[in-house]
């Protein structure tokens, strides 16, 4: 007997996308097949997609300490509304910052008790914190996130060459991956400096601060340091073609380096930051239609391995006012990355980017894939309805996006964690359910991380 069969969906399997059930049991994935018997509880998905849960390994929930911008109650359910079943959480927006033993307990703590979905955590690479990388792997940290320019927050500075590159060696040391920001502080700095003096503080002024050269001379820069530290990198947010053409090359002189976009650099352009203003503000900035047009076809050439959200929330009033540059620089989209994608690619290759990629790239186990033996994370998804994005829709904390009025392909039906239905047809569940996932470190467990982390995990789920 099957706890629950998913029957008659277009599943999205290793295998490619075919019409079969899914038989759960115990929260797993027990048998992939058709026309299973033996279902306690049937789930109708005949005429829908059924993708993995999608993971999305880079959003900001801001908890504790900021649950005012956001926080996890609210924004894990926007997750699982867009078909998300797993988080990575940045280690800020959340005050203090995620950067030592004692603050990722406290997050964890934090999340285990609000999170709908499940979630890991990143750990920051600040000056000075080198030797609390180590606390944070025991812990269960999916790896180490550094910014190369001011983050926008004065306790989590921007890393120097010597900081990321000692971050580096450690975090190779503890086989953990490092994700940076890759803009130079150089570069951005002085330009802001000099609109500033200019008495510029414009869309404009803003976008001339920030210009390709800063993000493509920071890629490959980091992919110097990593391939010398030995570390594996992990490139966030890269909003341009030119960007992942660094990205490419930095691989090609042997950097194991991992590339992300998000769907807000693939839906607008800085012509539609000009014309949206502050809640399309994000760093790195909208780019020109040529360099989106060069993304999308990074994305369908293989040479985008991953789609996050950064979703980066803020209350109402930090997206207002008239100097572009003080206005807070983020946009909330947690709930909108499939539908960003359904219009323009495959499913298959939807699931890759959105669950698979991430799964492996950071030993989730049992995660990231419609298979036996898996967790039973799944998004059933009507990818021919269109939506329009409204208020009433949007559920992370403040119902304000750039995505608002837009009309999208794709609606997410159902999402399932675990065997459990948490999202279905509008309403979603209020008990938080969330576990806290950490990354498998074979390698490591003679250090006994392994064991640190499992008693850990074992004390949260307590």
């Amino acid at each position: 007997m099957f706890d629950v069969v998913v029957r008659g969906g277009t599943v999205v399997t290793p295998q490619g996308a075919i019409v079969v059930d899914i038989g759960i049991r115990d929260g797993r994935i027990a048998e992939v097949g058709a026309e299973l018997a033996g279902g306690a509880k049937e789930i109708i998905a005949a005429g829908f997609s059924v993708l993995p849960g999608l993971i999305d390994i880079h959003l900001h929930f801001n908890e504790p300490g900021r649950t005012e911008w956001e926080g996890a109650a609210t924004g894990s359910r926007a997750l699982a509304a867009g078909g998300g079943t797993l988080f990575f959480d940045m280690p800020l927006n959340s005050t203090p910052c995620t950067l030592n033993g004692h603050e990722f307990d406290r997050k964890a703590e934090a999340l285990a008790a609000s999170s709908l979905t499940d979630f890991g955590l990143w750990g920051g690479i600040v000056p000075g914190n080198r030797d609390s990388l180590g606390e944070m792997a025991e812990r269960g940290a999916v790896g180490f996130k550094a910014f190369l320019c001011n983050s926008g927050l004065p306790e989590f500075p921007r890393a120097d060459d010597l900081t990321l590159y000692e971050g580096m060696r450690e975090a190779a040391r503890l086989g953990l991956p490092v994700a940076v920001h890759a803009e130079s502080e150089e570069i951005t700095a002085a330009l802001t400096e000099r609109m500033i003096r200019a008495g510029r503080s414009d869309i404009d002024a803003f976008l001339e601060s920030r210009p390709l050269i800063a993000e493509v001379e920071a890629i490959s820069r980091a992919g110097v340091i990593a391939r010398e530290a030995g570390c594996k990198l992990h490139i966030v947010h890269v909003s341009s073609g030119r960007g992942v053409v660094a990205a490419l090359e930095a691989r090609s002189l042997g950097t194991d380096i991992s590339i992300e976009t998000c769907p807000h650099y693939l839906l607008f352009t800085e012509d539609d930051l000009r014309r949206i203003g502050p809640l399309a503000k994000c760093a790195p900035p909208l780019r020109s239609i040529r360099e989106q047009e060069a993304l999308w076809s990074a994305v369908r050439n293989g040479d985008i391995d991953v789609i996050a959200s950064d979703h980066s929330p803020c209350p109402p009033d930090m997206k207002q006012g008239d100097n572009f540059f003080s206005i807070w620089g983020g946009i909330p989209g947690v709930q909108w990355t499939l539908p960003a994608l359904i219009q323009m690619l495959p499913v298959d290759r939807i699931a890759a980017l959105t669950s698979g990629f991430g799964a492996g790239r950071f030993n989730i186990s049992a995660k990231g894939s419609i298979a036996a033996g898996f967790d039973a994370d799944l998004a059933i998804v009507d990818v021919t309805a269109i939506q329009q994005v409204t208020k009433e829709k949007l559920l992370h904390r403040h119902p304000i996006s750039p995505y608002l009025a837009m009309e999208m392909r794709g609606v997410v039906i159902t999402t399932i964690q675990r065997g459990e239905v948490i999202y279905n047809e509008g309403r979603v569940a209020l008990r938080p359910t969330g576990r806290l996932v950490r990354p498998r470190l074979l390698a490591r467990s003679e250090k006994g991380i392994d064991a640190a982390s499992a008693a850990h995990t074992q004390q949260l789920s307590a």
